[in-house]
């Protein structure tokens, strides 16, 4: 997988996908046809622990989500690793426990921990030379595993456009594979990130409500972009769902009227129940017959 991810940048045109925070997630944008995916720390905490992306999760419960999802599929998975739980030596814990999965790249940030949601207020951010060695040790634990390394800064908010550009190349020169400025403003800025970094793969988060504008996938391309996040955009959809859903149920008494569309069967195929029943038969667990 990870050798698949380091392929798919090195080659020309944009790649979008979605931000999973579960398996389930994970398997329908794969059957989706997307070609890679990330898992989201914001989408993770939610679902896992009914709470804001404040930094609550532990380096355990977002490595072990992250192996778990990225098992699920046959695509690559960039996993969001915070800012890898501590200093330089943390990072490298941390990394050698991700390439002993099926995790193809990890995201680094340079917040100040416990971290925020790059589109909330009240952020913090290290020293530049902090995480310049953070990114350093992850370069080391990875080792040759092929493990694609994106440097994020949340500078913007803090030090301004510029800083944020000074950040990333010092980022990308302490060996990132990927620059990931997060949180850009407007058009504008976008661009001119793409223009100072011609010939580097660059990373766009796209939320719905979010500080970045909601460019098409057309114009980031044509910016120079390489790797479009959508980081938010199933989970919203889900909780909506989950919304009108429950709302529905509460106010008839019956799931008669409720607008699902997914069938059982539909389901089940999503998972791949077919197969599971496939194993029953060879070690002789089945009762049916065929």
């Amino acid at each position: 997988m990870k050798n698949k991810l380091r392929t798919m940048i090195e080659q020309p045109g944009i790649h979008a996908a979605p931000a999973v925070y579960d398996c389930l997630g994970a398997m329908v944008a794969e059957q989706a046809g997307f070609d890679y995916i990330f898992s989201s720390g914001f989408g993770i905490a939610a679902s896992l622990l009914g709470k804001p992306d404040f930094g609550y999760l532990t380096a355990n419960e977002m490595i072990d989500s992250a192996k778990r999802i990225a098992h699920s599929v046959s695509i690559p998975l960039i996993a969001d690793m915070d800012t890898g739980y501590g200093n330089p030596l943390n990072v490298i814990r941390t990394v050698e426990d991700i390439i002993l999965t099926d995790v193809a790249g990890v995201i680094l940030e340079d917040q100040v921990w416990p971290k925020k949601c790059g589109h909330f207020e009240g952020k913090q951010i290290i020293a530049v030379d902090e995480q310049v060695e953070k990114i350093k040790a992850a370069v080391y634990a990875r080792g040759d595993s092929g493990l694609v390394i994106v440097g994020r800064t949340d500078a913007r908010a803090i030090e301004g456009l510029e800083g944020a550009i000074k950040r990333g190349e010092r980022y990308l020169a302490a060996g990132a594979d990927v620059l990931f400025i997060e949180a850009p403003q407007s058009r504008d800025e976008l661009k001119r990130i793409a223009q100072h970094f011609q010939g580097v793969p660059l990373f766009a988060n796209i939320i719905e409500g979010g500080k970045t504008p909601n460019l098409s996938l057309n114009e980031l391309e044509d910016m120079g972009y390489k790797l479009v996040a959508y980081a938010l955009s199933g989970l919203f959809s889900a909780t909506q769902a989950l919304i009108e859903c429950f709302d529905t149920l509460k106010k008839d008494g019956s799931t008669q009227h409720i607008n699902q569309k997914l069938s059982f069967e539909t389901f089940k195929t999503i998972i791949q129940m077919g197969d599971h029943i496939a194993l029953e038969k060879r070690f002789g667990l089945s009762k049916t017959k065929d």
